[in-house]
């Protein structure tokens, strides 16, 4: 039991730094399973792998509950209305993928959950955010160059205000939908949901902090969803977990929870004073390693 409630634990470390770095959980997720397999049964995996995302949401709730708790007695009467509001966006930002999702997982599963098209979505991803940061670069030049010609100084943080949408409390419906649409592009593996979320926000104007905190509310609902679907799932084909498998579910929620924490505390402090460019970077190189490995075990070589 000790080997796989290690392995529990690896696998919850991977999943809490992944699932919110722009890298792609899934990429990661193939890489580990061809290493480091749990002796559980295939049912008991397959849940297993998306109820551990739980540990990850609960992570986001507990950082920002004050934020999203629209009954705090803290908040004026216009705070209040404003978190109801905020969650108002989340959940239209959710109807595009919770409808393909449920439309088309199990396909998608069945045809495109292979290395190669992890490898491929790595690479492809990787590149639109090094493109995608060059654009913005661009942009925050020509708003601080502006700003000294015709403004006034001010202490607003230049990234803010190259951004029509700033903060997260200012994402309207049309934009919320939008990155809705985005987060549809996650269903094929090695997208990265909280990669294709954060590319659609900064597409449609938002800036880096927002676009990151809207990618992780928007996850509440969605993974908490899925999580639970799976585990129907498993409980109505008469599963029962072993008592290893409950060790093995327990550590890697646990593990995946704490991760977490020190994951968005990081992201949210590194994009304050840089851009999403390294992960674009770190995705090409992880991309390029999945094909070369994957390569050379079709062709025999290792």
């Amino acid at each position: 039991m000790l080997i796989e409630i290690l392995k529990a634990f690896f696998i919850g470390l991977v999943e809490g730094i992944t699932e919110w770095l722009p890298i792609s959980s899934t990429g990661h997720m193939i890489l580990v399973d061809e290493f480091l397999k749990l002796d559980v049964s295939d049912s008991f995996l397959a849940m297993f792998l998306v109820v551990i995302q739980i540990g990850a949401i609960m992570a986001v709730i507990i950082l920002y509950f004050n934020k999203l708790n629209p009954f705090s007695r803290r908040k004026t009467p216009e705070e209040r209305k404003g978190t109801w509001r905020l969650w108002g966006m989340v959940v239209i930002g959710c109807i595009p993928a919770a409808i393909v999702g449920l439309a088309l997982d199990d396909w998608v599963n069945e045809h495109f959950y292979n290395a190669w098209v992890v490898a491929c979505a790595l690479i492809a991803y990787g590149i639109v955010f090094i493109l995608l940061e060059r654009r913005n670069r661009r942009l925050e030049r020509k708003a601080i160059a502006h700003r000294g010609r015709h403004a006034a100084p001010s202490s607003q943080d230049p990234e803010l205000s190259m951004f029509r949408i700033p903060t997260v409390d200012d994402i309207d419906v049309p934009t919320a939908l939008k990155i809705g649409l985005f987060q549809c592009l996650a269903i094929i593996p090695g997208t990265s949901r909280s990669g294709s979320t954060i590319i659609g926000g900064m597409l449609f104007g938002c800036s880096r902090t927002a676009a990151a905190e809207f990618t992780f509310f928007l996850a509440i609902p969605i993974m908490f969803g899925w999580g639970l679907v799976k585990v129907i799932k498993f409980a109505s084909a008469g599963l029962v977990m072993t008592s290893v498998e409950l060790a093995v579910l327990v550590v890697g929620v646990l593990t995946s929870f704490i991760v977490s924490i020190l994951s968005i505390k990081f992201l949210m402090s590194y994009i304050k004073r840089n851009d999403f460019t390294a992960f674009g970077v770190y995705r090409i190189i992880v991309g390029l390693i999945v094909l070369g490995y994957f390569g050379l075990k079709a062709a025999q070589i290792i």
